[in-house]
């Protein structure tokens, strides 16, 4: 019996670990907390990685990482919880967020705003991470070319930078970083379309179709290679050696943020990892674009005009294939398979390196 006993006092034990909460218990005393958007077990491994190779600078002694999410985004974040667990990575905990969302409320006070205020306050910073489409309704458009999975995520994350940077949707709002304005809020391609929307930005829906004038794979891989945005060789020949993504270099502008803020020069034009057929095509009121592609069509970068730690850019810098040689992929039938690290070459990871150093060191010199 008192065996039993045992076991049902360790289920238990292991059932309260899979469970999250709506409030901030997620924070701690004495350290400083860093946000994550839907913190996914895939965006977990991701982040995990760049801290244990120190490609994200992050002391997890002082810093405490807590990923948040909606109740009801479609993502099982149990999966999440569980992968913490296993892991024993102890320096990131998760958030549930309740609260109605919906087109009507999310450029206003709504359900999560006082749970966002208290995150903020509590927090140095968020990031956004990548993934699927966001419905062009709440940019005012007909959906066309969207494939949206998640609407509940985008509605949250929408609202949340909203709260954080404030937006021409809602100019009587008092947006939280008035108060603070040293606040880091960055993100990698949705991330950066998230902001955007947010900031009262619109999007592209499909880059071949509205850029370019084309549609279906055999007329969009005419285009030239360095200005495709993800690849699309594997819908004509699929297979499992085609990478979905493209390398491609980005050119900067004359912003500062790429040349002054990150130490580059403005003659280089480094090779980053680009998956997305989405990207901004109104610029939000309060940003300027700091990247562009090769043929200056599609937005690569933009900073914040008044918060210097808001920024973001289109391309990802955060997938661990950028700083190690993992699979040997192609892009087009006629290429020798290589590694992404191989095929961006050294000074293009310096470049990222030096991207991610950048937010470090935003994260370590926050009071």
């Amino acid at each position: 019996m008192k065996r039993i006993f045992i076991w049902i006092v360790m289920i238990i034990s292991t059932l309260e670990g899979l469970s999250t909460s709506s409030s901030t218990s997620g924070t701690r005393t004495g350290v400083k907390h860093l946000l994550i958007a839907n913190p996914t077990v895939r965006n977990l491994e991701t982040l995990h990685f760049l801290i244990e190779h120190q490609i994200f600078r992050l002391n997890t002694r002082n810093i405490h990482i807590i990923g948040i999410y909606h109740q009801k985004q479609a993502y099982d974040f149990s999966a999440s919880q569980k992968f913490l667990l296993e892991n024993n990575i102890s320096y990131i905990d998760l958030q549930e967020v309740e609260g109605t969302l919906d087109l009507s409320n999310i450029f206003e006070e709504n359900e999560c705003t006082p749970v966002f205020r208290d995150l903020f306050d509590k927090s140095v910073g968020i990031l956004f991470f990548g993934g699927p489409d966001i419905q062009p309704e709440i940019y005012g458009e007909e959906n066309l070319y969207s494939e949206v999975t998640d609407p509940n995520r985008h509605l949250f994350e929408v609202s949340l930078a909203f709260h954080f940077a404030g937006s021409t949707h809602n100019l009587d709002f008092k947006s939280f970083m008035e108060d603070r304005q040293d606040y880091l809020m960055t993100g990698f391609c949705l991330g950066l379309q998230t902001m955007n929307v947010a900031g009262g930005g619109s999007l592209w829906q499909d880059i071949p179709a509205q850029v370019y004038g084309k549609s279906g794979p055999n007329e969009i891989v005419k285009t030239e290679r360095e200005n495709l945005h993800r690849n699309y060789w594997q819908e004509i020949n699929p297979s499992d050696q085609y990478m979905t993504i493209n390398l491609h270099p980005v050119h900067f502008t004359d912003h500062p943020f790429f040349g002054k803020t990150i130490p580059v020069r403005k003659t280089d034009t480094p090779r980053i990892y680009s998956s997305h057929h989405q990207s901004p095509k109104e610029i939000a009121h309060g940003y300027e674009i700091t990247a562009l592609s090769p043929d200056g069509k599609i937005v690569e970068g933009l900073a914040h005009k008044r918060f210097p730690y808001v920024f973001a850019v289109q391309f990802h810098p955060e997938v661990p294939a950028l700083y190690e040689d993992r699979e040997n992929l192609i892009f087009m039938p006629d290429d020798t398979p290589s590694t992404m690290h191989r095929l961006i070459g050294r000074k293009s990871v310096s470049f990222h390196r030096k991207y991610w150093k950048h937010i470090s060191e935003i994260v370590k010199h926050q009071p």
